[in-house]
């Protein structure tokens, strides 16, 4: 059975996360209230951030700044985007 949330980026009921995809409070809080679509839109956007800034995620710094883009976007309903990130054109 599908397990449904009430997600909080979204604005509306959709189908949930199998498991936390984050470690600590912060993964069951996105478990809790992030719908398994949103959590794909996000994990899209950061793949863009990561790549367009070139992080190195080795860097404790830049882990810190995915993380606090990451709940600017899922919890603060915030806009996120990689800086010179331009989409293709159709």
């Amino acid at each position: 059975m599908v397990r449904m949330v009430n997600c909080l980026k979204l604005k509306q009921e959709a189908e949930g996360l199998d498991y936390p995809p984050y470690p600590g409070e912060l993964g069951v809080k996105i478990w809790q209230n992030i719908s398994k679509q949103a959590w794909i839109n996000w994990t899209d956007i950061q793949t863009r951030i990561v790549n367009e800034n070139r992080l190195n995620l080795a860097d404790a710094r830049a882990r810190k700044y995915v993380k606090q883009q990451m709940e600017s976007y899922l919890f603060e309903d915030q806009d996120v985007e990689a800086q010179g990130y331009v989409p293709p054109s159709a």
